[in-house]
């Protein structure tokens, strides 16, 4: 029998339930008249359109006859691109910050002390601003800075040497490899509560990168452009260079930024991560022998992790949702796309709406994640005493 008190409690949530209900119909149906009463069509028949106008930065094919699911898919591919590269790098400066932060070396102290005082209290917006400015003011492509090829700095991007094979098998290659990386996650990520499965995941790992790093390797030779060299590097033709693999200034930019500036603010959650590690297991890896970067790699780092893993999850969301300063220095973001979208098509509420689930659900997928593996390398029952 259920208690009257639960009763009343199931009524009033089910009454403010069918309120809440009531008043986004009346938003939504008020909405409508207002779009009616100026003429203003509504719905998402817009997206078969044709553009009719370019973006700069574009990871996939696409022309100004495309229609409009098109440019809000290279936004969303481009955003992805950004803050998949963003996160790796930040991560990987937070490490090393962290580490200096903890170090027993005064100067490496220091450093990653003025580093983290200096670069966390700038807005990220400005340093998105000093540099785009930067690697704008580089010089002309007549005068660029050459290191043998590999990297070449100028003011219309930066370039370096690309694979140079078909692009179907461009996108077959990419395909390979993000295959190979989920699947590996995925074994990762599997519980081994028993003998026979903690022998035979490494086994199936190592089995994982031999076959997707074969498969990557026949798809680039069955690939390659017949007669032409394998890597296609940038040559000066005209008043710019052209072949490569050109990342834009407005990229390098936020990119830049948005490492630095997630690096010194990782490296603080990581450095408090590396101070949760107690002195005793680290001095009982001492004891067994292990040198001064197996302690670092095998006790302290993956401790540190797992100490701070949910607040790691909480800077990586926003972090991402960082990319939306695209707009600032033009970078063709989900954010940028959508607002050029809105000024040509007039479809306000469709588009931002487009947006706004866009968002919820590449976050959602990436705090998901994230807690996928907190939940896979926590403690549990008698590994939690000390």
């Amino acid at each position: 029998m259920v208690s009257s008190s639960k009763r009343r409690a199931y009524l009033l949530q089910m009454v403010i339930g069918l309120v809440l209900v009531a008043v986004l119909a009346a938003l939504i149906l008020g909405a409508k008249r207002s779009l009616d009463a100026q003429n203003i069509t509504s719905g998402y028949g817009f997206l078969w359109r044709s553009t009719g106008w370019n973006i700069g930065f574009s990871l996939i094919p696409y022309s100004i006859n495309d229609p409009y699911w098109k440019v809000i898919a290279v936004g969303i591919l481009n955003t992805l691109y950004l803050g998949g590269m963003g996160l790796i790098f930040a991560t990987v400066l937070g490490l090393i910050v962290g580490a200096c932060r903890t170090s027993t070396n005064a100067v490496l102290r220091a450093f990653g002390t003025c580093y983290v005082e200096t670069i966390r209290n700038i807005p990220l917006i400005l340093q998105a601003f000093f540099w785009y400015a930067v690697f704008t003011n580089l010089p002309s492509p007549r005068q660029a800075i050459n290191l043998g090829d590999m990297l070449i700095l100028s003011a219309r991007g930066i370039f370096t040497p690309a694979l140079n094979i078909a692009e179907p098998y461009g996108l077959l290659a990419g395909m390979v490899f993000l295959g190979t990386l989920i699947a590996a996650l995925v074994l990762a990520l599997l519980p081994r509560r028993d003998l026979k499965s903690r022998l035979l995941y490494p086994k199936l790992g190592r089995a994982i990168w031999f076959v997707g790093g074969l498969g990557l390797i026949l798809v680039i030779l069955l690939g390659k452009v017949p007669g032409e060299p394998l890597l296609l590097t940038a040559e000066l033709k005209g008043l710019n260079f052209t072949g490569g693999l050109r990342l834009s200034p407005e990229f390098a930019a936020l990119l830049t930024a948005m490492s630095l500036y997630g690096g010194a603010f990782l490296g603080e959650i990581i450095r408090a991560g590396f101070l949760s590690v107690s002195k005793g297991q680290v001095e009982a890896a001492e004891a067994l022998g292990l040198s001064g970067w197996q302690v670092f790699t095998k006790v302290r780092m993956p401790l540190a992790f797992r100490a701070v893993l949910p607040t790691l999850t909480n800077q990586y969301v926003w972090l991402l949702k960082a990319t939306t300063l695209g707009i600032a220095v033009g970078y063709a973001d989900f954010f940028l796309v959508i607002s050029t979208a809105i000024n040509q098509s007039g479809q306000t509420i469709e588009l931002i709406t487009i947006l706004m689930i866009g968002f919820l659900i590449i976050n959602n997928l990436l705090a998901a994640f994230m807690n996928l593996i907190n939940k896979r390398i926590a403690l549990r029952g008698t590994q939690l005493r000390s």
